[in-house]
Order: C-alpha cells, then sequence, then structure tokens
C-alpha cells in the first residue's frame, strides 16, 4: 500500500533534505526509521527539496509498503525512531497513484527574519538575522513585482535543474511582526535558491542600496549576476504543500505563528 505523511524538521542539522553518500539527510533519517518499523528497505519521495539549514514545517513525502501496521504507528513508531529534530506530524494511506511531488500544484514557503543591532542567541539557526534598519514600505512596494508569472532567472542557483524558469508567484509579501519581518511566498514551483534570493534582493531594497523598481529590473534582466547575494537559510521554512482534496489528505499547510517582540 502506499502511505502519506506530514512531516516537521528542524533542518539547521542536516545536510538538506535529499539523501545523499554520506548521510545526515532528512531523507536518510527517515527512510531508515521507517524501514526499522517496516522490515524492509523503504524510499520515500518528497513535495521538494529543501536546502541545508532550510527547515519544514509542513513537508509531504509518500512511500509504498507490504508491512500492515495502524496509522498511529507510522507516527509513534517512526518518532520513537528518529532524532527529536525530526517529527511524522500524521499519516494517510492514499490511493497508489498519489506522488507527493508531481501531484503538488503550489509550494508555500516564509522567512523569518530578525532585525536589530545584535544577532539573537536563542534563535541562532531559527531565524535570519539584518542588522542595519529596513524601511519596510520600501519592500512591500518591490515585492509586488515578484507576483504574477514571470522568467525568475534573476533568482536562480547556478545549480539549479529545474525545466524552465518560468513560474508563477500566486503570493509575495512581507510584513513587520514586532523586531522581525516575516516574507511570505506562495508559488506553484520554486528554482533552486530562489526564496533565499528574492529576500536578498528585497533587503538590499530595504537598506535603500536599491529603490523598489529594482526588483522589476532584475526580473526583466534574467541575469542572476546584477542579483545580490544568495541570503542565510536560517530562516526559511517550507510551511506548506498544495494537493486536490480528492487526495483526502490532513492539513498539509502550517504557518508560523510569532507573537510580538
Amino acid at each position: 500500500m502506499r502511505l502519506a505523511l506530514g512531516l516537521e524538521y528542524d533542518g539547521a542539522g542536516f545536510h538538506g533534505w535529499q539523501s545523499q553518500p554520506g548521510g545526515n539527510t532528512v531523507q536518510d533519517t527517515l527512510e531508515q526509521a521507517l524501514a526499522t518499523l517496516a522490515g524492509h528497505e523503504i524510499r520515500v519521495a518528497a513535495a521538494g527539496r529543501t536546502d541545508t539549514g532550510v527547515h519544514a514545517l509542513s513537508q509531504i513525502v509518500h512511500f509504498d509498503t507490504t508491512a500492515e501496521r495502524p496509522l498511529s504507528a507510522w507516527v509513534r513508531g517512526v518518532n520513537a525512531r528518529m532524532p527529536r529534530e525530526v517529527r511524522v506530524l500524521w499519516a494517510q494511506q492514499v490511493d497508489e497513484r498519489f506522488h507527493a511531488r508531481f501531484d503538488a500544484f503550489q509550494r508555500s514557503y516564509q522567512y523569518w527574519l530578525v532585525n536589530q543591532p545584535v544577532a539573537p542567541a536563542v534563535l541562532a539557526g531559527k531565524a535570519g538575522w539584518f542588522h542595519q534598519p529596513l524601511n519596510l514600505a520600501m519592500m512591500q512596494e518591490a515585492v509586488q513585482y515578484l507576483r504574477g508569472q514571470h522568467d525568475f532567472t534573476a533568482f536562480r542557483a547556478a545549480e539549479c535543474q529545474a525545466k524552465s524558469p518560468i513560474k508563477t508567484m500566486h503570493q509575495a509579501e512581507v510584513r513587520a511582526v514586532g523586531s522581525s519581518l516575516v516574507f511570505e511566498f506562495c508559488a506553484s514551483a520554486f528554482l533552486h535558491h530562489q526564496v533565499r534570493n528574492m529576500v536578498g534582493a528585497l533587503i538590499y531594497i530595504g537598506k535603500g542600496k536599491y529603490p523598489p523598481s529594482f526588483m522589476a529590473e532584475l526580473l526583466q534582466s534574467r541575469d542572476r549576476t546584477l542579483s545580490p547575494p544568495t541570503f542565510s537559510p536560517d530562516g526559511l521554512y517550507l510551511t506548506g504543500v498544495g494537493y486536490d482534496a480528492h487526495w483526502g489528505l490532513p492539513v498539509t499547510e502550517r504557518r508560523l505563528q510569532l507573537g510580538v517582540g
């Protein structure tokens, strides 16, 4: 049978999602725990491949197994076999045609940036940080240029393997929460490093180096070398994956809940 899982993980101590020969990835950790419980080798497919240091509040995966276990075992039993930085939130049996990656019609990310003179100690690895004051109004004007369908080559990593740089951005926003800024993006799909590169460009605009219209110029240029450096992965969270309701999945989106302060 085919099962889908909803995952949460702290990516700070992992070398990204995707399995590597040296191990220490979220995929390797999950597959080892699943195989121990199932009694046979397990390979999982994920909705998206998060990079080193990137977190997830709602990563969705699927796998096939011949082991018959109650759904609760695929949650509690797997969690008992993994480090505390990775947790299965729910398990659901799905149609054998379901695919966590190819059936997803959108992905959502949030970036949490602490904007204060001194880097926060207790949020190290959990939030990005920038020391200079940022102009929120300028960033809010600039982020609007990202909405809609565009060629996002200017925000694409050189090693990106996506077939096309053209993506549709459904949501692109930035808001203040106390001394923090939260960037929110939702798109059909994302290019490698796209969110971190967009955040980096917005920060350069917010600190006054460029006007808001610079964002439009970057999109039109289709030139990655003109865009500011890739920003830190620390504050980036995969927060949701969109699927058609007929798959019958539990809630597949979870947002950052930040208090004021």
